[in-house]
């Protein structure tokens, strides 16, 4: 009995879930006019926000951090595109919890130094 007693406690420590929250065309938490300039679909990239859990998580994850991150990848990135957020929750007693900003960059060639950025 202890050993199935231990066995279901090891597997609901071990457990997790993750849910994706939203599914997004164009992101960008910049300041940026999406009108002019000359973009380009860049490389998929992905970042994350995310705080530990000792019986209460030590932060509250953000969506805009996890896109900064993800943005800040590419000096020459004003934004993302397919973007897809999920939130992660992979503790009961310890742990974490954060949120998944994942997206393919928009380059921004009209940039000083972005004219030959992939």
């Amino acid at each position: 009995m202890k050993k199935v007693l231990a066995v279901a406690l090891g597997a609901l420590l071990l457990t997790g879930c993750t849910v994706r929250v939203a599914d997004l065309t164009v992101a960008s938490t910049k300041n940026y006019n999406l009108n002019g300039g000359k973009f380009y679909k860049g490389k998929r990239v992905t970042a994350e926000d995310s705080y530990a859990v000792i019986l209460f998580p030590t932060g509250i994850p953000n969506v805009k951090t996890a896109a900064d991150r993800a943005i800040e990848k590419d000096r020459c990135a004003v934004g993302l595109t397919d973007v897809v957020v999920t939130q992660l929750n992979h503790a009961f007693i310890f742990g974490k919890i954060g949120l998944r900003v994942e997206g393919n960059l928009v380059i921004d060639r009209s940039l000083p130094g972005c004219e030959n950025a992939s």
